[in-house]
């Protein structure tokens, strides 16, 4: 595991990850948390971080354990402090299942806000066969002491904030010219990924490390907020130990929206995560 992170590594079910992601079932279908403030980017909670808290009140409410697919629309920002998910089961089989289920806070007034909603089938990864045809790639990443992070620039990067202390992040320096000021123009970000605790990754994580990477509207020469609106995960197979690899493209920009298009690769050079998702930005 690359040197930043922790000399004692924390393990799957018992992490910083785990603790922040927990639910507690209060009834059949109904699940209360405390969103972490420590996952918050301007304010307001990750999008991958939510994904994987739904995530895991739908790995309890269905009869499968793993993700396959995730799709979520982002209806309000969501805050840190307490949230109720409630579930339902749509359908189940003998290899997948499908669920539904919401995150709702309250707003200033004591009235229920919902704040995301999303439709997942879950299955089982370690039932899928291992036959791989593909033509997609890794991504080529210069070695982990030549990339760099948050911690290595001699001030907070613009967009940072307590949720990348969470994670282990070394970006390709050919995708970080917005750090310089000096934003390359292309829509690209790539970096290598962990948890800073050094906890591998689950099917959990991959649904944050496709949403964890700093956006590509940066090395577009563009600032600010960039709130997802619906963003769609898939998991492929199960992480093997070690960093994963993240790479982001954006092809489009137009009317005020772009498409951010994610592989998440595991240390075994498989293609472990793939993701879309259609994002605000603020242009002029």
């Amino acid at each position: 595991m690359p040197e930043a992170a922790s000399a004692t590594r924390a393990t799957i079910g018992d992490s910083e990850f785990d603790r922040d992601t927990a639910v507690t079932r209060r009834a059949p279908g109904v699940y209360d948390i405390d969103l972490s403030a420590g996952c918050t980017i301007f304010g307001a909670v990750n999008g991958g971080y939510l994904l994987a808290v739904l995530g895991r009140a739908l790995a309890d409410a269905l009869p499968h354990a793993d993700p396959f697919t995730i799709s979520a629309h982002y209806l309000t920002a969501s805050q840190p402090g307490p949230a109720v998910i409630r579930t339902d089961v749509v359908r189940t089989g003998r290899t997948l299942s499908t669920g539904q289920a919401s995150l709702f806070q309250y707003d200033d007034e004591g009235k229920e806000v919902e704040r995301i909603r999303v439709l997942a089938s879950y299955g089982d990864l370690d039932s899928l066969p291992e036959d791989v045809r593909t033509t997609a790639e890794p991504p080529v990443l210069p070695p982990v002491d030549q990339c760099f992070g948050p911690q290595d620039g001699p001030a907070p990067v613009e967009g940072g904030s307590a949720f990348t202390d969470r994670l282990m992040l070394k970006l390709d320096p050919s995708t970080l010219g917005w750090a310089l000021g000096a934003p390359s123009g292309r829509g690209e970000m790539r970096s290598w990924f962990g948890l800073a605790d050094g906890r591998d990754a689950d099917p959990f994580a991959l649904l944050l490390a496709v949403d964890a990477l700093p956006p590509t509207a940066f090395e577009m020469g563009l600032k600010g907020w960039v709130p997802t609106v619906e963003l769609t995960a898939h998991v492929r197979s199960r992480p093997a130990p070690g960093p994963l690899r993240v790479s982001i493209t954006t092809r489009n920009l137009a009317g005020g929206f772009l498409e951010e298009d994610a592989e998440v690769w595991d240390s075994e050079n498989r293609l472990v995560a793939q993701s879309r998702q259609l994002a605000r930005v603020r242009l002029g």
